[in-house]
């Protein structure tokens, strides 16, 4: 591995790691070298290959376990299929979106725990309705609340996904805001957590396909106009 230059240092040192991983000098499952010997390998601090880390970890190169180290969770670049993905049709999005958040209000009810609950009604609480003037807040305000619901499924697999797609959910969020389609209230939220908090997981698939489907019965009337 050669040392790196000056220039952004922390994107170069992943950049050089990541090429490690696509020519298979650590394999799927291995852990990396710790984080001194990979900063004396590079040339660079510690701070910036614990950064160069992060940024793998993150696009699903790579997986930190807390306690034991960095090891290689994947060897293909995702960059191809996530430029695939957000090519594809604002429906697509939305029903991509609404298998996730339905599986995921199912686990969450199984699994939910009365710290579990106690935070989603803060989040549902923080959320509060759209402000013109603040769409940015809002949308990020919106995105937490549904990601603690996938958080609250307690599937780790389920919420590395969640995460990566969340500029695409940040947009499905986005495009109820305008006009042409109906943006769920407050209410159609609260639903979602009354019916996680019953315990009953169809009863939480029954409050997401509800909340979802004025949305996508809104992009089936455009599509079809």
């Amino acid at each position: 591995m050669q040392p790196l230059n000056r220039n952004n240092l922390a994107d170069t040192a992943a950049e050089a790691i990541r090429s490690e991983i696509i020519a298979k000098r650590w394999r799927i499952g291995e852990k990396l070298p710790n984080e001194a010997t990979l900063s004396a390998a590079l040339s660079v601090s510690r701070g910036t290959v614990r950064e160069a880390v992060r940024v793998l970890a993150a696009q699903g190169y790579l997986e930190t376990r807390q306690g034991s180290g960095t090891y290689v969770l994947s060897a293909v670049d995702p960059t191809p299929r996530f430029t695939m993905a957000r090519s594809a049709s604002l429906r697509d999005h939305f029903e991509a979106r609404c298998a996730l958040d339905v599986e995921g209000a199912r686990l969450a009810a199984i699994r939910h725990t009365p710290q579990i609950m106690a935070e989603l009604r803060v989040l549902l609480a923080g959320r509060g309705n759209y402000d013109d003037d603040n769409r940015a807040v809002f949308i990020e305000r919106d995105l937490a609340f549904h990601k603690a619901i996938i958080a609250a499924a307690g599937n780790r697999a389920m919420v590395e996904i969640y995460d990566f797609f969340s500029a695409s959910i940040a947009e499905t969020i986005e495009a109820t805001l305008d006009s042409e389609l109906p943006e769920p209230d407050q209410q159609a939220h609260a639903d979602i957590v009354d019916a996680i908090e019953t315990g009953d997981p169809n009863k939480a698939d029954t409050a997401v396909r509800r909340f979802m489907a004025p949305v996508l019965s809104a992009l089936d009337r455009m599509l079809l106009s």
